[in-house]
């Protein structure tokens, strides 16, 4: 996620802290840097205007300039001007007091609308609520059959009436909701290539029918300044509530993320960050800067991590653990853990200086694939044993798992070190490694 903006805020920054002395002229030479780096990261220009000269005004100031650490202060300076740029805090949905809560999207077409609201039900749905699908985008038949496909796949009610009134379906999936008794309506409108009269004039009417409580503007963060001139018009037609950023995990470029709150006024309220239906992030500011300026997001992980990890399973790896018990099926059942949190590259991008480090890294998730299959190969007492593993069941195992012993070996030396790490841990406090996957702690 916006890896070319955090190079080259990286490499700036990098030049600073060699610096013994921070003066005005350093501080103006790096900002110039900083300005490059956020237009070609298609930040409005405007924005970049107003942040660049925050900035400097806080960073000539005497209480940087007598610091001990100047180029750490500098850091520090700017990821608080970011924060303050992408709004502070996270915004949270608004709820209704009498259910159903009616959260209604817009935005224009390949924007990724259906599939966040499969995304949002699913997020919901973890957290409690009974969300119902509704397919109100009349004009592409393909978008109900796959908001019914979604549905189905996650176990959530759809309701669609066909070809039809948008404003007649969205007025009546109201009361459907009631008697099927959701509590949070998503509701998917019809989107265009572009922005058009006849396209806005619907949402309006579908906004005064319904009143939704929660109105979200979607935009594809791969767009940049696009995005921003689009959110601008929707802003200003239909006063929404919030924006959902999609596809943050592709090589956008950061514009987006950084202008459109400041052009808008409008919070972010949610990042996609992947094509998975649980791929979905609420959007906290504070987190993503420091992603921007490679301080990594330890928060974000081990929630993630607390999300998936079953407590009374994390107890027992716990006890495992301190006495040097852990065998292989502990291990395929922590690759499963990991596998629900997300891809690793972005699990590893996570952890403060590693994003710089995996730049140019070739991190195949298909791995896990590979180590799964070996070990699901194995008998369950090869699992709990692995020493009984000779010559003759490597091969069984390789010619099971569709792969070669040399990988097997590979998986078993491997697994011989992490033992003995284990062994050289007994009796140590392992009270933190209880919310992580084992290899993440």
């Amino acid at each position: 996620m916006l890896e070319q903006l955090t190079e080259r805020l990286e490499s700036t920054f990098r030049k600073l802290r060699g610096f013994g002395k921070i003066t005005e002229q350093n501080i103006a030479d790096s900002l110039k840097d900083v300005r490059l780096a956020l237009l070609e990261a298609d930040v409005n220009y405007k924005v970049v205007k107003d942040f660049i000269q925050s900035v400097q005004e806080k960073a000539v100031g005497s209480e940087v300039l007598r610091s001990v650490t100047p180029g750490q202060m500098i850091v520090k300076i700017v990821h608080d001007e970011l924060v303050r740029l992408l709004g502070q805090q996270n915004v949270q949905l608004k709820s209704a007091g009498i259910p159903p809560t009616i959260i209604m999207l817009s935005g224009l077409q390949g924007s990724g609308k259906t599939t966040f609201a499969g995304k949002l039900a699913s997020y919901l749905k973890v957290r409690g609520r009974k969300p119902m699908l509704v397919a109100a985008d009349v004009y592409r038949p393909a978008a109900i059959e796959q908001l019914k496909v979604l549905g189905r796949s996650l176990g959530v009610a759809v309701y669609d009436e066909g070809i039809g009134d948008p404003v007649n379906i969205a007025f009546n999936a109201i009361q459907a909701a009631r008697r099927e008794f959701c509590d949070t309506i998503i509701l998917d409108t019809a989107g265009r290539l572009h922005i058009d009269a006849n396209m806005m004039d619907e949402l309006v009417r579908v906004k005064n029918r319904i009143r939704p409580h929660e109105i979200l503007f979607v935009a594809d963060g791969m767009t940049g300044q696009d995005a921003v001139n689009t959110a601008q018009e929707f802003a200003l037609k239909l006063n929404f509530d919030g924006v959902v950023l999609t596809k943050m995990d592709g090589d956008a470029r950061g514009g987006a993320a950084l202008s459109i709150r400041a052009v808008t006024g409008k919070p972010i309220k949610f990042l996609g960050i992947g094509e998975k239906l649980d791929e979905i992030e609420p959007f906290h500011p504070d987190r993503l800067a420091s992603r921007i300026l490679g301080m990594g997001d330890v928060v974000t992980l081990v929630e993630k991590a607390q999300s998936t990890m079953d407590q009374e399973k994390a107890a027992k790896l716990e006890e495992k653990l301190k006495k040097a018990q852990f065998d292989l099926e502990d291990f395929l059942e922590q690759l499963q853990q990991i596998k629900k949190m997300g891809s690793l590259q972005s699990l590893l991008g996570m952890i403060p200086g590693m994003g710089s480090q995996l730049k140019n890294a070739k991190i195949d998730d298909r791995a896990f694939g590979r180590t799964e299959a070996i070990i699901r190969s194995m008998t369950r007492e090869e699992r709990q044993n692995p020493r009984i593993l000779n010559g003759s069941r490597r091969k069984r195992i390789a010619s099971g798992s569709g792969t070669r012993v040399q990988e097997v070996n590979q998986l078993m030396n491997q697994f011989e070190q992490m033992q003995k790490m284990m062994k050289q841990m007994k009796g140590k406090s392992l009270k933190n490694m209880r919310n992580l996957p084992f290899g993440l702690a």
